[in-house]
């Protein structure tokens, strides 16, 4: 039954891959649910589903290790430890789009160039047409004992070759930043990066 939750419509809309996020392509969004009933004082243990949505077929994927890491480091953060009976079960959901952006920008050349530097004028507009992929991570927090999603986050951006090229950083701080809106604070500071992936 907690599989079926988590692969149910429960998803935010705007998911969209994660992390394969790029800060420096576009300024990556957050989003976070939660459930306002839920009493997160009363939470002191975690553990990941055994089925991760981040997984292959057949094995721990690498990004489900990366990203393993970086929750179970704000999760203790918040005072909440790993336990095999947790009172928290973890899932991971990422997944990337193509996007399509057309926008118009001011020309004075072309058509209008007869004008030349003599006077100014509007002049025309050129249509561009930009090719993006966007990446969405999303982090499900259930509840074990009720079965029910009581939290959710996401991080939303860009996925650049930068990205590709160093996806343990990116995914670190991409938890980092999903983690902010968490509703129980860290106990301690979270580290920060040794090196900024962007």
């Amino acid at each position: 039954m907690l599989r079926s939750i988590l692969t149910g419509s429960h998803r935010l809309a705007i998911l969209g891959s994660a992390l394969l996020i790029g800060a420096c392509a576009s300024t990556p969004n957050t989003y976070s649910n939660v459930d306002v009933t839920a009493d997160f004082s009363k939470y002191k243990t975690f553990g990941f589903f055994e089925e991760l949505a981040t997984d292959k077929a057949d094995y721990e994927s690498t990004e489900t290790r990366y990203l393993k890491n970086a929750v179970t480091r704000e999760m203790n953060l918040r005072g909440i430890n790993p336990a095999d009976q947790p009172d928290l079960k973890i899932n991971f959901y990422i997944n990337s789009k193509d996007k399509i952006r057309s926008r118009q920008t001011p020309t004075a050349g072309g058509y209008y160039g007869y004008r030349g530097s003599h006077y100014g004028a509007w002049g025309g507009y050129e249509t561009r047409i930009d090719q993006y992929t966007e990446g969405t991570l999303n982090i499900d927090v259930v509840d074990v004992r009720s079965e029910k999603l009581v939290w959710e986050g996401a991080i939303v951006g860009r996925v650049t070759e930068d990205v590709l090229n160093n996806l343990e950083a990116v995914l670190d701080e991409a938890v980092r930043e999903i983690y902010k809106s968490f509703p129980v604070p860290p106990k301690t500071a979270t580290p920060a990066p040794t090196q900024s992936p962007y």
